[in-house]
């Protein structure tokens, strides 16, 4: 219920300001992409300032991301090698409970007391 009351708290605003910078930029932009001739380019795009700032914000939303995932990358490797090492880990103990049932006496527990050595306390 909080997240809900949060994300509409955030995204109404963000969704007037949207709006309003979409009417108040309707004009046209040409965009160039030949370096070599400003005044005759041979590839140009006409599109509205508003559509040209929302697709640059969302290129550089992609970008962001792209870079943060990378520079993660060396969290998400220590964590794959971490979980497979808590398998590996896991297979031994498992092996070593089935090989300690098999060598416990009919009494259950294994016997220690005939290597376990307590000195009696000074006096």
């Amino acid at each position: 219920m909080v997240r809900k009351f949060v994300s509409v708290l955030i995204l109404a605003p963000l969704a007037v300001v949207f709006i309003s910078l979409a009417v108040a930029n309707r004009q046209p932009v040409v965009i160039s992409l030949d370096p070599f001739d400003a005044a005759h380019p041979a590839l140009s795009v006409t599109v509205p300032l508003f559509a040209l700032m929302l697709a640059v914000l969302i290129a550089g939303v992609i970008v962001g991301g792209v870079a943060a995932w990378l520079r993660q990358s060396k969290w998400r490797r220590a964590a794959r090698y971490a979980e497979w090492q808590a398998r590996e880990l896991q297979a031994e103990v498992d092996e070593l409970r089935a090989q300690s049932v098999m060598r416990a006496p009919a009494g259950g527990m294994p016997e220690y007391g005939s290597r376990l050595h307590i000195p009696p306390p000074a006096a």
